[in-house]
């Protein structure tokens, strides 16, 4: 089972350097695949949640990485396959039956694809896709979300920022994923003293809530490096001074690692305006929804960005952090590599199979150096490729490629 042990080796997210002047945390070297192959000696259960939209085909590629690079470092995978979300709707009217809970539970991870359309925006809050989301977080219990954001060389030119400003961007955002605005009490609709209408919500933290993913992100930004600024409103909003306050008392632990402080609408000004200022970045629920995603455009594409979600102990939750983007659903144009980079995170930080995981990132990395393209990071030059075709590519990659520590 994946766990956040706060006292163990801090994380190292994929395809991220931890040492200033690297480019990678690896080489690659030239295997034989005719030697590549081991009998397995490990075995684990995931649990695979396609849910909607683009779900289906960018797990599908997601897969076929995931047991080829497994079965080539010893490793056999049991899968058990449950809906969520829309899906989940349609066969058995919730977002998020008891029996897709009870085997994420009961797996070793799980990955998720995407849940979410048009089909269902019209839902009762309680009936929406989203619901069945928040509800198998809190039900797994994991509370740190890492989202790495790295502007990888193949794809500077991909990023919507002039090149001088993308080139190089090498940074985490830790997310603290079932407190805050999106779980506060109370909440919901009324009328207020004027018979308005009114609708609202409470952003509310307690202390260890602050604090558990205070230590996540020092840790985090110990092993890269050492610095780390925190998010918050903390010039008008009450939990965000004292989001501050346990921030600045955990720091105390850490007085190795740089911390600075920084408002979430300058820090969304800075993060467009000179990105490399960032390295480690620790923000609630709802800043760090926010940011994240604006992060992710500076790499290029929403499409190439994983995310992991780790609890203190039980299954760790791991899905790339596009949408579902219904309007190109079944139209083999999606972007799978987010997910296959998903299934290293799910690899490294929740089953601890190091080398497989690098064997994935190693093949993503040179797929692109190859020229292959989805319509998202698509340039003159390269070749552009449909979602199975990319999966096609990166399981050429994994098969004859093998990443070498430095």
């Amino acid at each position: 089972m994946a766990a956040l042990q706060l006292n163990a080796k801090p994380f190292t997210p994929p395809l991220v350097s931890s040492h200033p002047s690297s480019k990678h945390s690896f080489k690659l070297a030239r295997v034989s695949c005719s030697a590549a192959v081991a009998a397995p000696s490990k075995r684990y259960t995931i649990t695979l949640l396609p849910g909607d939209g683009i779900g289906p085909e960018v797990i599908s590629v997601a897969k076929n990485v995931l047991n080829l690079a497994a079965s080539i470092e010893g490793i056999e995978f049991k899968y058990q396959e449950m809906p969520v979300g829309g899906s989940a709707l349609d066969l058995t009217g919730v977002p998020l039956p008891d029996e897709t809970l009870s085997a994420a539970l009961q797996s070793d991870a799980v990955l998720l694809g995407a849940i979410g359309g048009y089909k269902w925006d019209k839902n009762e809050k309680h009936l929406k896709p989203e619901t069945g989301l928040l509800k198998l977080r809190e039900g797994l219990k994991v509370f740190a979300n890492l989202r790495p954001a790295v502007v990888l060389p193949q794809l500077v030119d991909a990023s919507t920022l002039k090149r001088e400003v993308a080139e190089g961007v090498d940074l985490m955002v830790v997310r603290e994923l079932t407190g805050g605005i999106y779980f506060g009490q109370p909440r919901g609709f009324g009328t207020n003293e004027n018979g308005e209408e009114i609708g609202f919500n409470t952003e509310v933290y307690a202390a260890y809530e602050v604090d558990r993913i205070a230590r996540v992100a020092f840790e985090t930004a110990r092993k890269r490096q050492g610095k780390l600024c925190s998010v918050d409103k903390a010039n008008v909003l009450e939990a965000s001074m004292f989001w501050r306050k346990r921030i600045m008392e955990i720091a105390s632990e850490y007085p190795d690692v740089e911390l600075s402080h920084m408002y979430v609408d300058n820090a969304a000004m800075q993060l467009v305006r000179n990105p490399k200022q960032f390295d480690t970045i620790v923000t609630n629920n709802i800043f760090g929804d926010i940011l994240s995603d604006e992060a992710s455009m500076i790499t290029g594409s929403i499409g190439m960005l994983p995310s992991a979600s780790l609890g203190k102990s039980g299954p760790g939750l791991f899905e790339p952090i596009h949408g579902s983007a219904p309007d190109i659903a079944g139209q083999d144009k999606a972007n799978p590599l987010a997910t296959v980079l998903s299934v290293a995170m799910l690899l490294k930080y929740g089953l601890g199979e190091e080398n497989a995981a690098r064997r994935i990132e190693a093949a993503v990395l040179d797929t692109l150096d190859r020229g292959f393209r989805t319509v998202d990071i698509y340039s003159s030059g390269t070749k552009l490729v449909g979602c199975k075709e990319m999966g096609e590519e990166v399981l050429k990659s994994v098969d004859s490629r093998v990443p070498s520590p430095i």
